[in-house]
């Protein structure tokens, strides 16, 4: 029922509907960070829903735009959170491993996929901070990783369950976009010939 309204809609209400989809995503993904909700939390530590988004969205981007979504998103992460050290690195380089996978076919496109890939995700993401927490103030990295190994597993174990719930919603929106605009597209050129 709701493809067959959006069918109606013009293109460019298509896009800014869109861009409100995906900007409201991450300002929810944001508030959800600094909520702990029952079964949200694990011995202290929470999902990082961050991640989770930036995994969504690179799963069926490119690698420049899976970069890029972690560049920003790391950059809001800091900007919420303490800057030292930062996210930046980690969500980038989170982007572009994902767009990667996409690109070299390993992976398909259903959930328990992309609960493996968040899974794996922020134990590359909190491995890429340790480093730099290590680097920043001259610990050694042992005394480090033993103090984070509980809250990486922890946060890698709830991030994974609620990677679907994330994932679902934003897919299912974005295949749908892509079918209108496919038929508008095939409409206007079959119009112009």
């Amino acid at each position: 029922m709701l493809t067959i309204k959006l069918n109606k809609t013009p293109l460019g209400w298509l896009h800014l509907l869109n861009v409100l989809i995906i900007l409201s995503s991450v300002l929810l993904c944001c508030i959800l960070s600094f909520l702990r909700l029952p079964g949200m939390e694990l011995i202290g530590v929470g999902p990082n829903w961050l991640l989770m988004w930036v995994v969504v969205w690179s799963i069926k981007r490119n690698v420049w735009q899976g970069a890029i979504a972690g560049i920003t998103l790391g950059l809001i992460h800091d900007a919420l959170t303490n800057p030292h050290p930062s996210n930046v690195l980690s969500l980038a380089l989170v982007g572009i491993l994902t767009a990667n996978l996409r690109k070299q076919r390993y992976i398909q496109e259903d959930f328990i996929s992309v609960a493996i890939i968040v899974f794996v995700m922020v134990i590359v993401t909190e491995m890429i901070v340790t480093l730099q927490y290590s680097l920043l103030f001259l610990s050694p990295l042992e005394n480090i990783w033993q103090y984070y190994q509980q809250g990486v597993i922890s946060s890698a174990i709830l991030s994974s369950l609620w990677a679907p719930a994330l994932y679902y919603p934003l897919n299912r929106w974005w295949v749908n976009l892509h079918k209108i605009e496919q038929q508008k597209t095939r409409l206007f050129s079959g119009k112009k010939l």
